[in-house]
């Protein structure tokens, strides 16, 4: 925990491409520091609506969360202009898109999601995914009925059972909450990522990252180099004590030295 003669800083990277398959990008990403705001969003849907909906959906989120909604309310509102886009334009009907979002007081955080964009944290001890995909595959690992491998693998591994946008469905938003620790990073990414990295893979690029923005470069970069199947989009938020330490005396937190850039 903080000490009394140690300050928070929180610092962050983002980045978002088409990968090496699809000529055009449907993710997007939302940064807004100024309200302790992340955000990445991973539209579907015909004639490139869903780099619609995902815009949408960001621009909705960040505009509600400005008026003082929470996260799960600003995703409900997210998820109502969507739906009122597509019934205004025939081509964009059915359009959707996945969800995951933060927002940070201080050292806590809220996590909201829908769909299978992710939520990890990671540390020098190991890195641990804090949302949980809304997605069939992962329906069927949690009956018993595929393994976690076999879930890479499965040919409808990209069909989500949450999604913004769907008029027919009655939204689920998920959301948690938790104290992020200094030397620790908070990775929000599409599936464009996780799908092609493991975890182990993840964390290992942000162990020798030397910084941030480095850091979503690399995981990009190794993304690609794996298929680059699917757009992919992430970014990375750490969190440091500055502390006042003497001249002999070495920083603890391995993450300390990727938060030299964009620190709020």
């Amino acid at each position: 925990m903080p000490t009394p003669s140690a300050s928070v800083s929180l610092g962050y990277a983002a980045l978002s491409v088409s990968g090496r398959v699809r000529s055009h990008n449907e993710d997007a990403v939302l940064c807004c520091p100024a309200l302790q705001l992340w955000a990445v969003a991973d539209g579907m849907g015909g004639h490139q609506r869903g780099e619609v909906a995902s815009a949408i959906a960001l621009d909705t989120l960040l505009e509600a969360v400005e008026q003082g909604e929470n996260l799960e309310t600003a995703a409900h509102s997210a998820n109502a202009a969507i739906i009122a886009a597509g019934a205004e334009d025939a081509e964009s009907h059915g359009m959707g898109t996945t969800l995951v979002a933060v927002q940070f007081k201080g050292a806590q955080f809220e996590l909201a999601w829908a769909g299978d964009s992710r939520a990890y944290r990671v540390s020098g001890r190991g890195i641990e995914q804090v949302s949980r995909d809304h997605s069939l595959v992962q329906s069927l690992v949690d009956a018993g009925e595929l393994t976690a491998e076999e879930a890479r693998n499965h040919p409808r591994r990209n069909v989500v059972t949450r999604c913004l946008g769907h008029s027919e469905q009655v939204l689920e938003v998920s959301v948690v909450r938790g104290t992020l620790a200094a030397g620790e990073l908070l990775l929000l990414c599409s599936d464009g990522l996780s799908g092609e990295l493991r975890d182990e893979d993840i964390q290992h690029l942000c162990a020798n990252a030397s910084t941030l923005d480095e850091l979503v470069e690399q995981l990009i970069a190794r993304a690609n180099e794996s298929g680059g199947r699917d757009n992919i989009s992430c970014i990375v938020i750490g969190l440091a004590v500055v502390e006042q330490i003497g001249a002999n005396q070495r920083p603890q937190s391995f993450l300390r030295k990727l938060l030299n850039l964009r620190k709020l």
